[in-house]
């Protein structure tokens, strides 16, 4: 007599299940983005390219810029989490204090993905990035090839984020048996405060107060090497090899007048396109597919994505970024 019964609750829970998993996979995704600042030209192109992403799979994004302030950007990630987002995005102002974001968020059971800059010391969720080391050694081995032997100035970026240290890390792994054999010389090496213009000014005028005599400045980033290069025009430094990164449109076309000698281009679009796809499928507990490296943060080894960076010099231009699409010959060659 119970067997109706039996298979009845067994249809009622099926059909239940069934439907869902329906709802999960139809569910209008909402996405927290908790920008640092948008005060480069490629901030504003991974935000428009993660809304673009997250938009194609069905989801909604919604943007904060904390203006280079770690507790106005946990105000907005706990104003994000009370509107009920369904999952955080996180460029962190600074790698330590935004670890209070994480922890927030798992107050709520939101997970967080951090992109392209790492979140220490927390639980975090997952991380997506370049491998900012490899990029490090990219700049240093496509300079050491011009000019194996010299002074060379290493002028960092924000002590704040830690792809500032990976960065350097992968400068010194080609540097130092340069340096070792006496063949290079480091005549500065200093880390901003800020990855800005300005700071890479000021600290190329130290570095001219310091000494006449550098051959190549390898700047954490196109920003600083913009500074870099105003100060050498000042000064009628020629000849001295700059390497930046961000494949920054002005810096493009500073490498076209042949006064910046390379930078590093981030494919940016497949970094957003796999943070939404990520996003997405967290928020709707499906399963993501791409294979995961681990990175360690201090507390978590992170299942992170990772995106290979590539030299961008005046012979490859057009098959990099502008091919790629970032970038059109027209703005390129101006």
């Amino acid at each position: 007599m119970n067997h109706p019964i039996k298979l009845f609750t067994l249809l009622f829970f099926a059909v239940f299940f069934i439907g869902g998993c329906t709802l999960q996979s139809n569910k209008n995704v909402k996405v927290g983005l908790l920008l640092h600042a948008l005060d480069r030209e490629r901030w504003e192109n991974d935000r428009d390219f993660l809304i673009e992403k997250v938009g194609e799979l069905g989801g909604t994004v919604i943007v904060k810029i904390a203006d280079n302030n770690a507790e106005k950007q946990l105000d907005q990630a706990k104003e994000l989490l009370a509107n009920g987002v369904d999952v955080l995005v996180v460029v962190p102002v600074d790698q330590f204090a935004a670890a209070s974001i994480v922890e927030e968020a798992h107050k709520n059971d939101i997970k967080v993905i951090s992109y392209d800059r790492l979140i220490k010391n927390c639980k975090l969720d997952y991380y997506v990035s370049t491998d900012n080391v490899e990029i490090g050694d990219l700049q240093a081995s496509y300079l050491t090839q011009i000019k194996p032997t010299g002074s060379y100035a290493l002028i960092g970026g924000a002590l704040t984020d830690n792809n500032s240290q990976l960065l350097y890390l992968g400068q010194r792994n080609v540097l130092q048996p340069l340096v070792d054999r006496g063949d290079i010389k480091i005549v500065y090496n200093e880390f901003t405060t800020d990855w800005s213009e300005k700071e890479g000014y000021e600290h190329a005028e130290e570095l001219l107060d310091q000494t006449d005599n550098v051959d190549a400045i390898i700047a954490g980033n196109d920003a600083l090497a913009r500074g870099v290069i105003k100060a050498l025009d000042e000064a009628e430094e020629e000849g001295v090899l700059v390497a930046g990164m961000d494949a920054d449109l002005p810096n493009l076309q500073l490498i076209v007048a042949g006064k910046q000698t390379c930078t590093v281009y981030k494919p940016y679009e497949k970094m957003a396109a796999a943070t939404a796809e990520l996003a997405v499928k967290l928020a709707r507990f499906e399963e993501f597919e791409n294979t995961f490296q681990t990175v360690s943060n201090g507390a978590k080894l992170v299942p992170t994505v990772f995106f290979n960076g590539m030299i961008v010099n005046k012979e490859n231009l057009k098959l990099t970024v502008i091919s790629e699409g970032y970038q059109t010959e027209e703005e390129v060659y101006k």
